[in-house]
């Protein structure tokens, strides 16, 4: 089945619900190798999406995920805002007017997200970022999609793929960002926007696997 617009709305609500549950934990990492503030920054943002959503009706999952987009960058701080609220900003332009995404939707989709995260932040993969997930988690879904598996076995496949790749960010030593000022002392820690990266793609694996 598809994915709708209201399913995409129960998305953002329930990452709301996941990412303050993770607060503390993504906090943790970050004090680590960072600010000490990713959870603090990722809850307070999506806690504002959660806010602005109650007054609104969204036209399609396009005006929705733009939405997220902006409200993002205007009250996460940090590298997070810009870097998470441009990937929305981009899935929401990529899926302007659709009331529904199929396999193929959600991978364009992700594409977009994630073109706009390299733009924004100048990374590529193996530099212990948010794209260690995310880059993996969509070949994962072009992959799945082309084996012409349902939906939900796409995003399931999604998530693993950006669980692995959060994983895979320890051994690493960062060279973007805030971590990258620790040089070797970065090894041996989870990147933080890599691990909010896979708790997203979770959530929506766990939206659809529930409709």
């Amino acid at each position: 089945m598809p994915l709708t617009t209201a399913d995409i709305q129960q998305w953002i609500q329930q990452s709301a619900l996941v990412l303050h549950e993770n607060s503390s934990y993504l906090t943790q990492l970050d004090s680590d190798i960072g600010d000490a503030d990713h959870g603090i920054n990722m809850d307070r943002g999506f806690q504002a999406v959660k806010m602005k959503l109650t007054n609104m009706e969204p036209a399609d999952i396009g005006a929705l995920l733009k939405l997220v987009g902006t409200t993002l960058v205007s009250t996460v701080g940090g590298a997070s805002g810009p870097l998470y609220g441009t990937a929305f900003l981009r899935a929401g332009i990529n899926t302007t007017g659709k009331q529904t995404l199929e396999a193929e939707d959600v991978v364009a989709m992700l594409d977009a997200a994630i073109e706009g995260v390299k733009a924004r932040g100048k990374a590529q993969q193996g530099e212990k970022t948010m794209l260690d997930a995310l880059l993996p988690a969509v070949d994962a879904a072009r992959q799945a999609q082309s084996a012409q598996v349902t939906l939900e076995q796409v995003l399931q496949q999604t998530a693993a793929a950006a669980e692995n790749g959060m994983k895979a960010t320890i051994p690493m030593q960062a060279t973007k960002g805030r971590a990258s000022y620790l040089g070797e002392r970065s090894i041996g820690h989870q990147d933080p926007g890599a691990t909010s990266s896979w708790l997203l793609l979770k959530a929506l694996a766990d939206v659809s696997s529930r409709k």
